[in-house]
């Protein structure tokens, strides 16, 4: 689609020749971080994806298992999982989770007996044997490391598959789904799946094996435990599981509360693709307001749901402080059993509970609950591609060249079963299931030779979303031959698009027979225009062949535009065309329908948006010579070519009241809606002879195909590259994160609440060792004090609590303990309760921080000026909204906290060792130096690869939004196989960049374990190495904590990497929150105006220029004239000679400069809502909203409902809205898909009669209209405007022949201006040339029209002196 972006060939990837050892070592990366070093990546310097990561090859496997699921009654994900990866995952898992539980299981018994050998005085243990322990426990973990890093790599690698998979299935069903309004909001869930849901396997892979391994571990430990202090374990063990239930709970309001948190972000995502896409709009109409109060209450309820998540994760993360309380339990109850403590015991034990507590009460509930996460985000993209109506007849998904291997010809017995071929029932020959229940047959054959559009008898229905059907078109019956031309003409509504729909196959049809023999192109009415550049518009998916190509520009006269444009047709055009008028848009749009070679021409009304000049051109050249030996169906409302079309269908309510030549038809008398049909084109009728010849210069053309879209000497400008950010984040973007808590006592709180509860915690195990060391002190003395006496077998006995013994010690000896064990409780309960309050209080400050930066980036999107909406693309705003803010919200409170933890946990963890023995200060300053270095390294390559990647996801969602929007152009050009291949090769981009972030992730945290396990031996060995006396209650305690240094300071460190990664969310939004705001939106004080402002409607341009953007050259220039209160004016000129600029400069939509007066007040001191909301605008586009009819006319609810229903009685609706379900509050879809384009205008039109201002501006507002609903228009204007002043931009100059005056554009400046009757007295005038363009006939009765207005206006008595005074001194100017 977009063939002339610059193709980048990315350098091979040194993994697929790496050796094993390289592989596991992740030596192969050494060249990236080298790299790194010197700056960031750009994007050609990124390695090439694995072959196994290949999006197309990925999505083809799970496809086909995805298809071999759905013959089942009720298709799996998890199962299509299972068959598609599980056969090697299993094993791997298995094998992994045995030698980590070995060596877990192991590493504690040589704990304990390491420790034995310091007890005060033993026997028992050897040096050796201290020697063998201390070489087990450094081994015990190694083994895991040197495993653990390779297998999750491969788990990242198969989530990544899974995320492609998944990602090219939804793509592909975003490509069949129905046009129908069921599918309302597909295109935010979409998205929504693809940004947020898809990334949740990957780290359900990750958890998955700890369901079983963790219940398998419990046991184990627990026996092993059993056999250290017997029934004393039980007890700790079922206090610690206790919590499990708990947890399951925990784990299950999490899942239901992620449903919550997704479904309304995807209402929120929705809303907020609306307001970027109608921003325009929504500015011209003030309504910013409104739509805040929209999104505010959608966020807070967002909010809602992910408070609950955040309190569930708060709950689940103060779990850590089972372990304590379980020791404390465990211990205190084998005191009371009457043992003595050991450290040998209590270092075991304490290593047990830890692996416990790590296995059972961590990372079991984290699985249960990222897998039941993973289980709804599988759910939602199963419910994604079960639901929905697909299209009915999508063109094979397959490309052209596949197509033809797996077409199944019509056989007679297929017809007699009723069977759509090429459709959904049939893809490669295998019947498929669909959800239709559509019975009907659409014979669509490209390749038959003789070409024909046939309906028998159709009627064909809408599916809508509560089961209704609306009716598309009944009892249809035509016939069009070959190289005919067929006009479709009736008024709003009467299923003109719905029939072209029938016709691709976008439409149902309910009985009868379709016939549609050839190969289609289509115009649709809405102009489709992609982000690219205008020949990729045009060109499309066909094989470019220059002569064809310059052929088409020409004849849809597009030749001058491409002169003006500043590259020519290289030119990139934003997303929906926004830097290209509504008239150049809809001619790129017919260009691309022309361009493609077919028998079948589908033109959906595309002469509305061009002025009278183009359209005869369009008629003339294009649909008439060029496409002459074609059959062509031509909906239209611009009557007045169709004089001599030899077939016409004139619809109403869905059904044909007539067909016929235009003659036939004009003689029946009841169809007057062909009498008002000012003939502006002025058709040559005797020029059709000239048509024939050209199909022989047509074929000469065939043969030169070049499929290359640049010529060697071309370039094209990469324009509005996404910005990637440069070098670390910096501190003011740390300190703006803060400060948008708007409260620096609590954040000093809760500072002070980390410290306090990490202080405590190591007050604990402090003094924990100082008691065991009293009690082994205790043990030797009662062992010398009873060595000579009988009883000593005795006395070792356990013996309760309260035997009285006589000795005085033993009573001192209890009495102390009870103090100790009382102690020991107090302190434990009241670190309990500081760590309660600063993980609640914490999780509570992120989300209050969260809630403030979408607020900021709402209100900074909602107030930057249509210039930043004109180079931004709607993908890259919403990655901000959902993305990013889903980083905000979730993620990054988590990093944070385990930052916080990191950094507070390793000083207690040092303060401890050096407690024990401050040599060991030594090896623990180099490796934090060592530590230090690598993670600069690590830093610079993944922070850089990382913002890549998130620039690299942009176009995914940029391109799936513009699919929806112009999906019937899509699938009639069968362009799904170009459009999927192009989204694959975005995926593949975004896996570059995303595998090589793994591999540094991963590289750095097997590095920096393998420090850990260096300063763990120097540990361990220095104990035996150094001369020191050592009690064991230090060693033990030294020993413990820095085996949990291992994973603690990997995991730390890359997450303070992590977080640096997740600040690049935040400042993406900061950046937009700092966007270059529009001017204010209330007017100063000095500066308001004493009375009700604009009274008369008055309006003076003075010495006037207009840019879009402060750089920019001038669009207008040169502007001077004045416009009377109560005047009606026209403004005319071709297409692109600047008549909407006007309205932009009215509205302060761009750079001003000069002066505009309305009322005597500069525009320029008037607030932007004071003004925009005093003048009434009928945009080009019509813009709806989803929401109601209610809502769409009267956001502010200012409005009553009379009011209201009177505006619809205006413009002729009432009758239409009544009959829909719910009236005024019937439900509007997606961008008002469910009222026809006519319909949507007329909407428009009776929110300017709400708005009731003293000044109208109409944008072309009648382009889309049949000439009927046009004239009603013009009463209807006339009628309730005729208080105020209103300027008319038209492209049928009937429409404005009878204004006050005309004003003439033509290239940014105003030619000439006053009564048309007096212009066109002038032989070289402009407005004479541009009558004079339409034809004999048309400028004859035009300048009746304007001669008739001139004389009523010269005869009106009561005329004002000001309204003789036609034509002021400004036209002299150009002349």
């Amino acid at each position: 689609m977009n063939r002339t972006r610059r193709k980048i060939v990315r350098p091979k990837n040194p993994y697929a020749t790496a050796n094993a050892f390289s592989r596991w070592s992740f030596w192969w990366m050494r060249d990236l971080f080298k790299r790194g070093l010197q700056g960031p990546f750009t994007d050609d310097e990124l390695y090439q994806h694995r072959k196994c990561l290949d999006s197309e090859r990925v999505t083809k496997t799970f496809s086909d298992l995805w298809d071999d699921e759905l013959k089942r009654n009720n298709p799996s994900i998890i199962r299509t999982i299972w068959r598609a990866y599980g056969a090697v995952f299993l094993p791997l898992g298995l094998i992994y989770a045995f030698l980590e539980t070995c060596c877990k299981s192991l590493m504690p018994l040589f704990l304990g007996g390491f420790v034995g050998y310091f007890a005060t005085d033993q026997t028992t243990v050897t040096v050796d044997e201290a020697y063998i322990n201390a070489l087990g426990i450094v081994i015990c973990m190694l083994i895991p490391v040197i495993t653990f890093h390779s297998f999750i790599f491969y788990i990242f690698q198969l989530g990544t598959k899974l995320r492609l998979a998944f990602s090219g299935l939804i793509y592909r069903k975003c490509l069949q789904v129905s046009k129908s309004s069921c599918n309302d909001g597909l295109r935010a869930r979409a998205i929504n799946i693809l940004s947020n849901d898809l990334g949740r396997f990957d780290v359900a892979l990750c958890f998955l094996h700890d369901t079983w391994k963790g219940p398998m571990e419990s046991i184990l430990i627990g026996y092993l435990m059993y056999r250290e202090i017997g029934l004393s374990a039980v007890i700790g063990v079922s206090f610690m599981l206790s919590f499990i239930p708990l947890q399951a709970w925990a784990a299950k309001k999490a899942a239901y509360y992620r449903q919550k948190t997704a479904e309304r972000t995807d209402m929120r995502v929705k809303l907020m693709n609306e307001i970027i896409q109608g921003i325009q709009v929504i500015k011209m109409y003030a309504w910013e307001k409104s739509f805040a109060r929209v999104v505010a209450e959608v966020r807070l309820k967002e909010v809602k749901a992910i408070r609950g998540t955040n309190y569930i994760h708060a709950a689940l993360s103060c779990t850590s402080m089972i372990s304590p309380l379980s020791v404390f339990l465990a211990l205190c109850s084998y005191v009371y059993l009457g043992d003595a403590l050991t450290a040998k015991k209590v270092y075991t034990v304490s290593s047990y509970f830890n692996m416990l507590n790590d296995s059972m009460v961590h990372f079991w509930p984290l699985s249960i609950t990222f897998i039941a996460e993973a289980l709804v985000s599988a759910k939602r993209c199963k419910e994604f591609l079960l639901d929905g109506t697909r299209a009915e007849c999508p063109s094979n998904m397959e490309n052209d060249t596949m197509q033809s291997k797996n077409k199944r010809k019509l056989t007679e017995e297929d017809k007699k079963k009723n069977v759509e071929l090429n459709g959904s029932l049939l893809t490669n020959g295998q019947p498929q299931t669909t959800q239709t229940p559509h019975n009907r047959l659409r014979d669509f054959s490209p390749e038959t030779p003789k070409k024909s559009v046939i309906l028998k008898n159709v009627s064909a229905s809408w599916d809508i979303s509560d089961g209704h059907k609306t009716c598309a078109i009944e009892n249809f019956s035509t016939e069009i031959q070959d190289q005919s031309l067929t006009a479709v003409v009736g008024g709003v509504g009467a299923g003109k698009s719905s029939f072209l729909n029938v016709l691709l196959g976008e439409v149902g049809i309910d009985q009868g027979e379709a016939f549609v023999h050839g190969k289609i192109s289509y115009a649709a009415q809405e102009p489709w225009v992609f982000e690219g550049t205008i020949r990729d518009n045009i060109v499309f998916v066909e094989d470019y062949n220059e002569r064809r190509y310059k052929k088409v520009i020409k004849v849809c006269a597009l030749e001058r535009d491409m002169e003006l444009l500043p590259r020519g047709d290289l030119t990139v055009i934003g997303e929906r065309g926004v830097s290209l008028s509504g008239g150049q848009r809809a001619r790129v749009n017919l260009a691309r329908a022309v361009y493609r070679k077919a028998d079948i021409y589908l033109l959906d009304d595309p002469l509305s948006a061009v002025d009278t000049h183009v359209g005869k051109h369009i008629f003339e050249k294009c649909i008439r010579d060029f496409l002459s030996n074609k059959i062509r169906v031509l909906v239209t409302h611009q009557v007045q070519y169709l004089f001599d079309v030899e077939h016409l269908i004139l619809m109403s309510a869905g059904k044909i009241t007539a067909q016929g030549s235009y003659q036939q038809l004009q003689r029946s008398r009841q169809f007057q809606f062909l009498e008002q049909t000012h003939d502006e084109s002025g058709i040559d009728t005797h020029s059709i002879a000239s048509h024939m010849s050209r199909s022989d210069s047509e074929k000469s053309m065939e043969h030169h195909q070049h499929n290359q879209l640049l010529r060697p000497d071309e370039t094209v400008e990469e324009t509005n590259q996404e910005q990637q950010a440069v070098g670390s984040v910096k501190f003011s973007v740390y300190a703006s994160y803060f400060k948008a808590l708007e409260s620096s006592f609590l954040l000093f709180v809760i500072v002070v609440l980390f410290i306090c509860a990490r202080v405590m915690l190591t007050g604990v195990d402090y003094f924990l060792s100082r008691w065991v060391i009293w009690e082994e002190n205790i043990a030797l003395n009662r062992t010398t004090n009873l060595s000579t006496n009988a009883t000593f077998d005795e006395s070792t006995t356990p013996a309760p609590v309260n035997d009285t013994i006589l000795m005085s010690e033993a009573r001192t000896e209890d009495s102390i303990r009870q103090e100790l064990v009382l102690f020991y409780a107090i302190m434990l309960s009241a670190t309990f309760i500081v760590y309660l309050m600063r993980t609640f209080g914490y999780f509570r400050m992120g989300l209050r921080i969260s809630l403030r930066l979408h607020d900021r980036l709402f209100r900074g999107i909602t107030r930057a000026t249509m210039y930043f909406f004109n180079t931004n693309s709607s993908g890259r705003i919403l990655n901000r909204f959902s993305k990013d803010i889903r980083t905000i919200d979730t993620d990054l409170a988590h990093t944070l906290l385990d930052c916080i933890s990191f950094a507070i946990d390793v000083s207690g963890v040092l303060i401890i060792v050096a407690i024990a023995n401050y040599w060991l200060l030594v090896p623990a300053a180099v490796i934090v130096v060592i530590l230090a270095c690598i993670r600069y390294l690590y830093v610079n390559s993944s922070r850089s690869i990382k913002r890549l990647e998130g620039i690299s996801r942009s176009p995914i969602y940029s391109l799936t939004n513009q699919t929806f929007q112009g999906l019937t152009t899509v699938r009639a050009l069968q362009a799904q196989g170009v459009m999927e291949s192009e989204f694959h090769d975005y995926q593949n981009a975004n896996t570059s960049a995303w595998f090589l972030f793994l591999s540094c992730t991963r590289a750095f945290a097997l590095w920096s374990d393998l420090l850990c396990i260096g300063y763990m031996t120097a540990v361990t060995f220095s104990f035996l190495v150094l001369p020191n006396e050592f009690t064991s209650g230090d060693v033990g305690l030294a020993i413990l904590h820095s085996t949990t240094m291992t994973g603690m300071c990997q995991w730390g460190m890359r997450q303070t990497a992590e977080l640096e990664n997740e600040m690049t969310s935040v400042e993406r939004v900061l950046e937009y929150t700092e966007v270059q705001p529009e001017p204010p939106l209330e007017t100063e004080e000095k500066f308001k105006p004493k009375t009700e402002w604009p009274s008369k409607g008055r309006i003076e341009f003075i010495n006037f220029k207009l840019r879009y953007s402060p750089k920019d050259e001038p669009v207008l220039r040169d502007l001077n004239f004045t416009i009377e209160s109560r005047e009606k004016i026209g403004i005319v000129g071709r297409t692109g000679a600047g008549k909407s600029s006007i309205i932009q400069s009215i509205f302060r939509l761009a750079c001003n400069e000069g002066m505009i007066r309305i009322d005597d007040i500069d525009i320029e001191h008037m607030g932007l809502h004071d003004l925009r909301s005093r003048i009434s605008i009928i945009p080009q586009d019509p813009v709806l909203f989803s929401g109601t009819l209610r809502y769409n006319l009267d956001p502010m609810d200012e409005r009553t409902d009379e009011e209201m229903w009177k505006a619809l009685g205006d413009v002729e609706l009432r009758s239409y809205v009544s009959t829909l379900i719910g009236g005024l509050n019937c439900v509007m879809y997606d961008g008002g898909s469910n009222f026809s384009v006519g319909q949507r205008q007329l909407v428009c039109l009776a929110r300017a009669i709400l708005r009731n201002n003293r000044v109208l501006i109409l944008d072309e507002a009648t382009a889309n209209v049949d000439p009927e609903t046009d004239k009603l228009i013009q009463q209807t204007i006339r009628s309730k405007f005729a208080h105020c002043t209103v300027l008319t931009i038209a492209h049928r100059l009937h429409s404005v022949m009878d204004s006050d005056r005309v004003l003439v554009m033509d290239a940014g400046e105003a030619r000439e201006l006053g009564h048309a009757y007096e212009l066109l007295q002038r032989p070289d005038g402009y407005l004479r040339h541009l009558v004079d363009n339409t034809g004999t006939t048309t400028a004859f009765s035009l300048q009746q029209m304007a001669e008739e207005s001139y004389s009523k206006r010269l005869l009106d008595k009561d005329a004002t002196p000001q309204e003789h005074n036609v034509t002021p001194a400004l036209h002299e100017k150009s002349e």
